[in-house]
């Protein structure tokens, strides 16, 4: 028997209008995640990474919409919810790290009270209660002395440390899931990798889903189960990490998958993929990659492939077929 996902997600489509027309930000986006798994997001700037978390958390900034398709949270439906009732499940259902820890704290209130406040409104705990359960999140997430700590203000505290705290208050009520926007971002490497790692322990701990939304493929690879690639509002390939990066099939993927450094000596140009995203109100003919894909042919440019499934991943590429079979025999020779 399959276990149930915590996030469904299907065809989800996003639109912006403004005064010159109506921009298309999103384009279905289907995607689901299980319990205790993490899937990255990953793609360029402006490609939709951020916009799908948002949409998730029902935070799009207005006048951002969600113009389609169903977000499903376990088997109920949040979406169509209003914001008042979207807010009982942000925090007690879906956690949220973003990227700067300070937009996520309050700098005039002690880390400790800003932790209790955060439990006591979404669990019906007392005061003695919900302090034990906050140095106990603060152990958790790694906080030194969390006695000594509880009654510091945000900005004694490192980035590190109050990404933690970030983590921890994302935690406070044991969420179902958790989307985690560039989290590491603004950390060096060393506390980078500490941080992916407890995000990584938490989840198999408290089988908590996770949506890990980052730019970085070594952040993806070290850290989640399955990625997505976004490009221009769509994913363009979703799969097993181990698949997507060994054996990248859609052209974009490919380039991204090509542009990372090599620890081996460079005998010649690093790859790039040339030209740049299409803005939304640009957005070309056909297969949005088509004008900075080598391979593009003349159905790319007037025909937008679907997502279709080969075995277990999926792909948005007329020459997927193509590509899979020629990298079979290359395997096979």
């Amino acid at each position: 028997m399959s276990i149930p996902p915590v996030l469904t997600v299907q065809h989800l489509r996003v639109e912006i209008p403004t005064r010159r027309g109506l921009l298309l930000a999103l384009d279905d986006i289907s995607f689901s995640i299980a319990p205790g798994e993490i899937l990255g997001f990953v793609g360029e700037s402006g490609a939709g990474k951020s916009l799908t978390g948002m949409a998730i958390l029902g935070l799009l900034d207005p006048p951002g919409r969600v113009a389609g398709g169903e977000i499903r949270l376990g088997d109920r439906r949040i979406d169509q919810l209003s914001q008042r009732e979207m807010r009982k499940v942000r925090g007690k259902e879906i956690g949220a790290v973003f990227q700067d820890p300070l937009m996520s704290l309050n700098p005039l209130l002690q880390i400790g009270d800003q932790l209790v406040e955060t439990i006591r409104t979404h669990l019906p705990v007392s005061q003695d209660e919900a302090v034990q359960r906050a140095l106990g999140l603060m152990r958790a997430v790694g906080i030194p002395a969390p006695e000594a700590r509880f009654t510091a203000y945000p900005h004694q505290f490192s980035g590190g440390m109050r990404q933690r705290i970030v983590i921890a208050l994302a935690l406070c009520a044991e969420p179902r899931l958790v989307v985690a926007d560039e989290p590491t971002t603004a950390l060096d490497v060393s506390i980078q990798a500490q941080v992916l790692q407890l995000l990584r322990q938490l989840c198999f701990e408290k089988g908590t889903a996770m949506l890990l939304v980052t730019h970085d493929m070594g952040v993806i690879a070290e850290t989640a189960d399955r990625v997505a690639v976004m490009y221009a509002g769509r994913i363009v390939e979703i799969g097993r990490v181990e698949d997507v990066i060994s054996r990248p099939v859609h052209p974009y993927t490919r380039g991204l998958m090509g542009a990372i450094p090599s620890l081996k000596p460079v005998t010649g140009p690093l790859a790039q993929i040339d030209g740049a995203m299409p803005r939304l109100n640009a957005r070309p003919v056909g297969c949005a990659f088509n004008p900075r894909c080598p391979l593009a042919t003349d159905q790319c440019r007037t025909e937008s492939p679907p997502v279709a499934t080969y075995g277990n991943r999926q792909v948005a590429c007329w020459l997927a077929p193509a590509i899979l079979s020629t990298t079979a025999e290359l395997e096979a020779a």
